[in-house]
């Protein structure tokens, strides 16, 4: 049956409440009541009154009841009453989904506990800058009628996910049965950042019968969005060994303590401009045979980030006595270091996007049972991130003065003391050493500049014939082909200048230094001084004195300016032996390191099956995929290039047994397949930790692969719904690091953490060994990892769903629901670690309360600890055994960085103040939780607090 048929099939007031909620900001409520109906190529959705939440609950269930595969949904305002117009936080709420955040703004999901999952609009691939599609933060809520979480794929769908497949859906034109026109205007505040931002969104649509010629429609949609957020981030390195003045720590197996050092302060404040455009065209002829359709759609990203970390290194603890003691976790508390090094730099780095998604294609039924379709699709994704540093280094100016050899370095006394909720104590005897012009020398310069452009074609061709062959059991066979060519390019060019403080001449020959007094003298306008003693970390606390919180910095706006910092350094080099000539673009150096290209050819058919026993239906199917995939990069100064071949069949099986008209179990049992992402099979180095670490990948990568089985029990009654699913995933070759020490003299040379000798590899070494303080440059490498197909791991759980809205309560009560959610999701690897981003028990509730044009809903979403990844620097020296200097084959558990419990509560509210004008108010993050990282023995190493954000708000419709 062609789409216009099915469109025809519904009331005016159905396709009026889709257009609404297309073009309408997803942060506000229903004008007036409107029906709705969802239709895909399984069955149609019977039609749902939707006024507001309740009814947008109600959507979501029968998508889930009617759907022949394991779905579950988030329809029309279900998105819309959510804070801050975004999909990730949306999907948090649904069973089985977890979410990332950045700067406290969703940007990524989980579906039971897997990140590698295909995000589609309309059924078409979206493009970032990975092989996962578009950052959600990029893509407009106000644009979509309903999102899907695929959890049991089908062989009509396309392949490449292993979680889960995210089905964005927008609407077309002829869902549209009279002209509309709608317009939401918002201003978001962000507490932290102090700062108020407009989020705009409108829509017009309309349709016109042309008789003989048939019927033609336009959707155009626009939003635009324009914010400030702010991120406050305290972090320590662990390290692990014995401390004098103290007996063995009583709280390890090991007998080591474990304690904090390089404390650090990164404040960064972030601007982020967002416009995006959807036009829509859609034509069906006079006989109602087929429609055609072309999709437009556009998201422009751009902005700036403003970071400073404060940090200080070297020596070891010093016991206070009395007063120094081990906390329940081994860690030492309450100490001093005598001889700590201040380094202070000024960052920024952004990633600015510019994306398009076009489709042109369209449906034919030749007869009652034939039908074909088919689509050819364009997306890019074209991202340029720029990063800048300005650094200083603690030298001490009267030692300089003095004469002295060496590296007279800025050593000033602090006291430590940890916390575990919020900033540590971290007091000089000097007080806010930071601010001290006289002792920090400018260091090093850096203007590093990534590209990367991600480009898929694809073209696809279906056919559909129902009840073939008179058996009454078929009700459908499809089958198909899906072709595609994808290429995706790196590169990078940098401007770096470094260890300045060591090398520079005069132009007698003569060691120089350039104090930051030096600079504040002659460009007063590239210094600022930063106070955020007053609201750092507000929201967690801090446990005492925080003396990282003032400073004085290179300006951090006049930093992303590249062009501008250029010529200051330039000038500030004149005339000595690191002298820059030419300008800016004559010294920015092609990196053949940071280049990387692959090219991706890939071919699927699938034949499919649906079946119809009466109270049994099945979907049963097999999709064949074939893949040649080639990587290149260089070698030598030459690019070579490398290449392989492999291919799947993936057959599927879905079922549903209608136990009662209100009550049915689904089986369901898929292989399921991911290829790896671009940069697990570029053979680029991506350096890392100041040049002392790099990472590569590797183009023979075997895709992930998995087996998967689902079972569930479903229940509904008035509207209302309760399920339970069982589901086990048995995934091939989950991807393993290797490590080697490799000798690369060039980046070897311009290394700036050469203090941090006990980071440094020794590339002439039997297996990984560090340097010491005696170790020549010479023999210093670059740790560097590979990535290469493992075994297998396992994931395992239960998801549980409940809704119920209680109408059944007396007068203004009836307007009171809830909706909630758990999942519990075992996970292991065979090194018995779990596998990252995998919580154990993740909640989720709402609860809501509609009457006569007030709604307003509390959202609550809580997941416990998990794995965030298993190896990360801050906490590399120590494992579960509390081992120092011990070796991955002695604990598999070391750098092992572990996210602590995360709650959040959202408040959204909304009153209709006629049936064509709403008032919304929305607050995210209302109790201003942090995000807190710890090691494997539950010491918190790194602490982010992120804005809660206020948004106000009104639409209309005319």
């Amino acid at each position: 049956m062609d789409n216009y048929k099915k469109f025809k099939k519904f009331d005016k007031q159905s396709a009026l409440r889709d257009l609404s909620v297309l073009m309408l900001s997803a942060s506000a409520m229903a004008f007036a009541p409107m029906t709705f109906a969802q239709a895909d190529d399984s069955a149609a959705l019977e039609e749902v009154s939707v006024t507001g939440i309740r009814a947008s609950l109600e959507a979501a269930a029968d998508a889930k009841r009617d759907d022949g595969r394991i779905v579950d949904a988030v329809v029309a305002e279900d998105i819309g009453k959510l804070p801050d117009n975004n999909i990730a936080e949306a999907l948090q709420r649904v069973t089985g989904v977890s979410i990332n955040r950045d700067f406290g703004v969703g940007s990524g999901v989980s579906i039971r506990g897997l990140t590698q999952n295909r995000v589609e609009v309309n059924g078409r691939s979206v493009l970032g800058d990975s092989r996962s599609g578009i950052d959600f933060q990029d893509f407009p809520a106000a644009f979509l009628q309903k999102v899907e979480v695929i959890k049991s794929p089908t062989a009509e769908m396309t392949e490449g996910a292993l979680g889960g497949t995210i089905s964005l859906k927008m609407a077309r034109p002829l869902d549209l049965n009279a002209p509309l026109a709608a317009v939401s205007v918002q201003g978001e505040y962000a507490d932290k950042a102090e700062n108020w931002a407009p989020i705009i969104s409108s829509g017009v649509g309309n349709n016109w019968d042309l008789g003989d010629a048939g019927t033609f429609g336009v959707i155009a949609s626009l939003a635009y969005q324009d914010r400030t957020l702010r991120r406050d981030e305290s972090l320590v390195q662990l390290q692990v060994g014995p401390v004098e003045g103290m007996g063995p720590a009583q709280n390890t197996p090991s007998g080591n303590y474990v304690y904090a050092r390089e404390h650090t302060y990164n404040p960064r404040t972030e601007d982020r401009e967002r416009t995006a455009i959807n036009l829509a065209f859609q034509w069906a002829p006079a006989s109602e045979q087929g429609q055609f359709y072309l999709d437009l759609n556009s998201v422009e990203r751009s902005g700036g980030q403003e970071t400073f970390s404060l940090l200080h290194i070297l020596d070891d603890p010093t016991v206070i006595p009395g007063e120094t003691y081990e906390d329940g976790n081994g860690q030492l508390q309450n100490f001093t270091y005598d001889e700590v090094q201040p380094l202070l730099t000024t960052g920024s780095s952004f990633r600015h996007s510019d994306s398009f998604s076009h489709a042109f294609g369209g449906e034919w039924n030749f007869t009652e049972q034939l039908s074909v379709s088919g689509e050819y699709s364009t997306a890019s994704a074209d991202s340029y991130t720029p990063f800048s540093e300005f650094r200083f280094r603690g030298i001490d100016r009267s030692l300089e003065g003095q004469g002295a050899e060496g590296e007279n370095k800025w050593l000033v006394p602090v006291t430590y003391k940890g916390n575990d909720s919020g900033a540590p104590v971290v007091d000089f005897a000097d007080g806010y050493v930071f601010t001290d012009q006289q002792n920090q020398a400018f260091r090093r310069y850096e203007d590093t500049r990534t590209y990367i452009k991600n480009n898929e074609d694809a073209f696809r061709f279906d056919v559909e014939y129902t009840e073939p062959f008179g058996l009454g059991w078929v009700s459908a066979v499809k089958s198909g082909v899906r072709v595609t060519t994808r290429d995706f390019e790196q590169s990078r060019e940098q401007f770096r200048i470094t260890n300045i403080f060591q090398d520079l001449t005069d132009a007698d020959g003569n060691p120089d230094i350039i104090w930051m007094e030096d600079i504040v003298g002659q460009y007063p306008q590239a210094m600022t001084n930063y106070d955020f003693s007053g609201d750092a970390f507000e929201h967690s606390g801090r446990a005492g004195a925080y003396d990282l919180a003032k400073f004085t910095a290179y300006d951090a706006k006049l930093l992303q300016n590249q062009s501008a910092t250029f010529d200051i350094v330039k000038q500030l080099l004149a005339g000595s032996n690191m002298a820059i000539n030419g300008s800016l673009a004559d010294n920015l150096e092609y990196q053949e390191g940071g280049y990387s290209e692959v090219n991706e050819d890939t071919s699927a058919a699938y034949l499919q099956a649906e079946l119809n026993f009466g109270d049994v239906r099945a979907i049963v199917g097999g999709r064949y995929v074939a893949t040649d995939i080639s990587s290149s990069a260089y070698q030598e100064g030459e690019i070579v290039s490398d290449s392989s071949s492999y291919d799947d069949f993936l057959p599927s099986l879905n079922v549903t047994w209608g136990l009662t008209d209100d009550t049915q179990l689904r089986f369901a049992a898929a292989k399921v397949m991911r290829r790896a992402d671009f940069n697990e099979l570029s053979p680029a180095y991506a350096y890392r930790d100041a040049y002392i670490a790099a990472s590569r990948g590797n183009p023979d990568l075997e895709p992930y692969r998995a087996t998967q089985y689902d079972i569930a029990a479903e229940h509904y009654w008035d509207n209302n719904m309760v399920s339970a699913t069982l589901f086990f995933k048995d995934v091939e070759s989950f991807l393993t690091r290797t490590y080697e020490c490799e000798n690369q003299p060039d980046v070897v040379s311009t290394q700036t953490n050469v203090s941090d000798y006990d980071k440094i590899c020794l590339w002439q070494a039997n297996g990984i060994q560090y340097a010491n303080e005696n170790t020549p440059i010479s023999e210093m490498g670059i740790l560097t990892d590979f990535i290469t197909n493992g075994e297998n791991g396992k994931i395992q759980g239960l998801e549980l769903g409940y809704q119920q809205a209680f109408d059944f309560l007396p007068g203004r009560w009836s307007g009171l629901g809830i909706s909630a959610n758990y999942t519990y999701a075992d996970s292991e690897n065979p090194d018995g670690t779990p596998l990252e981003d995998i919580s154990k028990n993740t909640f989720n509730t709402q609860l809501y309360y509609e009457y006569e044009g007030l709604g307003i809903r509390l959202a609550y979403t809580f997941r416990d600890r998990f794995l965030d990844n298993e190896e990360t620097k801050r906490v590399l020296p120590l494992g579960e055994l509390v081992l120092a200097g011990a070796s991955q084959e002695e604990d598999p558990t070391l750098g092992n960085d572990y996210r602590e419990d995360l709650a959040q509560l959202d408040l959204s509210a909304s009153y209709e103040v006629t049936d064509n004008i709403t008032v919304i108010g929305n607050v995210t993050n209302l109790t201003g939780e942090p995000t807190i990282n710890t090691g494997t023995n539950g010491s918190a190493f790194q602490i982010m607090e992120n804005d809660r954000r206020f948004v106000l708000g009104v639409r209309a419709k005319f």
